[in-house]
This record gives C-alpha cells, structure tokens and sequence, in this order.
C-alpha cells in the first residue's frame, strides 16, 4: 500500500503544478473568452485533487482489512438478483476475435434494451481492428442474473472474416463472465495481495478522456484476476466499482472450485479462450447456433445477435 500511496501523492503534485501554470497564464490572458476556459480547467484540476485525496485517505491497509468479512461458506453470500456485471473479452482467433467479441457485447446490450434493462460501461479497450480486446458493464433489471448466468464461457465463431479475400472460414473465440452483484456482506481481499495500476481513461478509438489517471486496474496477485474500471472520473469511485467486480469474479471462481476461502483459490484455467472450452458455437455458413452443454441448435444467428436471445436463455436457464 506504500507504493500505492505514493502513486496517489505523484499525481496529486501534478495536478498542482498544472493549476500553478494556469494561474500563472490567467494573469497575462486578456482575453475574456480565454480567461473563463481557464478558470474553468482550474476548477476541474481542483476537484480531480480532491478525489485523489479522497482516495489518499482511503489507501490504508488496516482501513480496509476491517471493513471486509470473511466467508467460510460461499453459499450463505446474498446475490443482487437484479444486476450483474456483463465481462467480454477477445479470445483466440486475432483481430476478428476481437470483432466477434463486439457482436457479442452489441447483442447482450440490445437484449437488455428489449427488456428495458439499464446497463453502464465501465470499461471498454478496443484492438486496431475496431473490435473488443475488454469490455466491461453492469446490467440492472429484474432478474436479470437468472437470466444471464449460464451464458458465462468460451463463445466460438466460424465464418468468413471481412478482411479474408480467399473466403476461407475462420475459427475464432470470445470469453464472456457474467458477475453476481453481491449484497451485504463482502469477500475478504487481503491489501497484501492487490496490485494497483491507474492510468488514463480512453474512450472509443482510443481518444482521451480524462487529463488524470482516474481509470483503475486491480490485479488479484494469488489468482492473477484482473479488472479494470474506467468510467467514473473519479478514481475512488472507480477502484470502488473495480473491487466489486473483483468480488464477483472471485465468488464464481470460488463456486466452480467448491472452496470455502479466497486463499484455497487456485488460478483458474476456465475461460482462457482456448477453442476446445467452447460452451456455444456461431456458426455463420449454416446459418446455426449450437450449444454444447444442451447439445441443441438454433437458426437465423443475425436475429440472434441482434439481440433475440429469449428462445436460447429459455433452454440454458435448466443448466
């Protein structure tokens, strides 16, 4: 947490020699127009300070180890059963994994505007294709994690990319976790095995969206679990969001392990991508989508993924 305090503290000097240099220009500016725009960067340089001194005082170890409980038995932990946080990343396959994993967020968020669910990005990292390398969202609606849970896995994808000018067919995969919203009580993470990194938030095409690294990546050392959030401009409320996600990637890490402890976890090899862990195939020259756990098919894959998943969560809820 030494470092971690650290980090906070750099960048809290930072933006106080910015907000130095502007008062500095302010004084010579004459331009009416230039002056408010000035005051106006001042203003925004002081309440990112004060979000990062928000999260200064936050940053102590002996703070955060007893707000957290620890579960001996994850079946007592609550689940919010109306949200969830929907994970996609771009698995085996290169750049057209990554566009097949924007088919998949694309078809998750239309499905919840079908149902007039409410979903948030938290964070999204594009690849040079214009595809999905991570994307990262809550979705909140009525039941919405009944309906949802079962659709956590390896996602495969056989057809012609657009860039493949001998149409030869390729096989390509995209990894989705769908993440309970945990009530009440929380997992006990200790502060000696979190790394965190900040960086700057980027939005679609990788432009900048905040002059200060707000944006939060958690890495669970013990397990190698990554998250990031990237949504709120303030970094306290980020690294608030990225620990829930934290939380629920390790709650379903410990039901699929049938553990009772973070510390029993080990790091898990499920959902790394590989085309042989594949729960679901699109299958785009027969016009098929298969799901191997039912060992049933359905037609019409554009309807599908545009969002009309009724027919297939209907037959996966018995999972």
């Amino acid at each position: 947490m030494k470092q971690l305090q650290q980090n906070l503290q750099k960048e809290i000097n930072g933006l106080k020699e910015k907000i130095a240099q502007n008062e500095k220009l302010l004084k010579k500016e004459t331009d009416l127009d230039m002056q408010k725009l000035i005051e106006e960067e001042i203003e925004t340089l002081k309440e990112q300070i004060e979000s990062l001194k928000e999260s200064l005082n936050t940053a102590n170890p002996t703070e955060t180890s007893t707000n957290l409980t620890t579960i001996e038995d994850p079946s007592k932990i609550k689940i919010n059963p109306n949200e969830v946080i929907l994970e996609i990343r771009g698995g085996t396959g290169g750049d057209e994994a990554g566009l097949f994993a924007k088919d998949l967020y694309r078809m998750y968020t239309r499905y919840a505007e079908s149902k007039n669910w409410k979903t948030e990005q938290l964070s999204y990292s594009e690849n040079t294709s214009g595809g999905i390398k991570t994307v990262s969202a809550t979705i909140k609606g009525p039941n919405v994690y009944q309906k949802l849970k079962n659709e956590s896995g390896v996602h495969r994808v056989q057809r012609v990319p657009t860039t493949e000018a001998s149409g030869r067919i390729h096989t390509s995969t995209a990894t989705v976790a769908v993440l309970p919203k945990l009530e009440k009580v929380q997992i006990e993470i200790k502060p000696e095995d979190i790394k965190l990194d900040f960086y700057h938030s980027g939005g679609h095409g990788g432009q900048n969206v905040n002059k200060v690294a707000t944006a939060v990546r958690i890495t669970h050392l013990p397990t190698g679990v990554v998250v990031e959030c990237q949504q709120e401009r303030s970094q306290l409320k980020n690294r608030a969001k990225g620990m829930e996600i934290l939380q629920g990637r390790l709650f379903n890490m410990m039901q699929e392990q049938r553990v009772g402890k973070i510390s029993e976890l080990r790091a898990s090899q499920v959902g790394t991508g590989e085309r042989s862990e594949k729960i679901r195939t699109y299958n785009f020259p027969q016009d098929r989508i298969t799901d191997h756990r039912l060992n049933k098919s359905w037609h019409n894959i554009e309807r599908v993924l545009d969002g009309d998943l009724d027919g297939i969560l209907e037959e996966t809820s018995s999972i």
